[in-house]
């Protein structure tokens, strides 16, 4: 009984959290180029991971596929090493990540292997959308902006491509404005040093300034927020393997932000 229970509230909630999303209104994000990606996505990184349980209708999820490392003019890519198990009907993100050493030179070659990659893994079944995760100094941006430009030509019209997004890139930080990109999902977990910033922006209830910045979050279930900005599609990390009883709590306290 306590099983059935848990799931009926799951599905309840992402039914809620599904029709906000639905009526937002036009200009607070990218959700015509999104539509296809479910309101809530979980995100499964490096471990292994059963997603069988959720209620594919209403929650996808974001697949770490594969990491490319940029050393000296290399670029080697290690793809994902550990079992994820969805239902067929699950609408999947591919997310690839790019770590840079040091001493990468971020050549074009570098940035042609890259985009090989990326543009592979957006064709893996069930992926209805593609997720970049980096962190680009202020150094890298050009190479970025380079390479999202390049994976933007390859993939199809319909492949909605999505960042990972610090979230000083959407408070003041514009150089993303002409990305083209459909999403930047700002990451409000593991923020560091900006912790303080953040935190009183958006307790202070002001939008993020930049519009690609509106449409999602980024969030963790060890990091509970007691209010944030609604109608956004919503990415969460969890530190141990997802269960339903984990995401049954992450789904409440979504709930409690509306």
């Amino acid at each position: 009984m306590e099983r059935v229970f848990r799931l009926a509230a799951i599905a309840s909630v992402a039914i809620c959290l599904l029709a906000i999303v639905s009526n937002r209104a036009p200009g607070t994000g990218q959700l015509h180029h999104m539509s296809g990606t479910p309101s809530l996505v979980l995100w499964a990184w490096e471990r292994p991971e059963d997603l069988r349980f959720v209620d594919s209708e209403h929650v996808g999820v974001a697949f770490l596929a594969g990491t490319v490392h940029l050393r000296a003019n290399r670029a080697d890519f290690r793809p994902r090493l550990q079992p994820l198990r969805v239902s067929p009907q699950t609408k999947l993100v591919a997310v690839i990540r790019i770590e840079t050493a040091p001493d990468a030179q971020l050549s074009q070659e570098q940035l042609l292997r890259a985009a090989d990659q990326i543009e592979g893994r957006s064709s893996l079944p069930q992926v209805v959308a593609t997720q970049i995760d980096f962190d680009a100094t202020v150094s890298e941006r050009v190479f970025y902006r380079e390479l999202l430009r390049e994976v933007r030509r390859r993939l199809p019209s319909s492949m909605p491509i999505s960042i990972t997004a610090l979230a000083s890139w959407c408070i003041g930080d514009n150089w993303i404005a002409d990305l083209p990109i459909d999403e930047a999902v700002p990451m409000l977990f593991r923020l560091g040093v900006g912790q303080n910033e953040v935190r009183s922006w958006i307790g202070s209830e002001r939008d993020f300034q930049q519009p690609l910045c509106r449409g999602s979050l980024g969030i963790s279930t060890d990091e509970p927020w007691k209010s944030l900005p609604s109608g956004r599609r919503v990415y969460a990390f969890s530190p141990r393997p997802w269960t339903e009883r984990s995401l049954a709590a992450l789904s409440w306290e979504m709930h409690a932000w509306h």
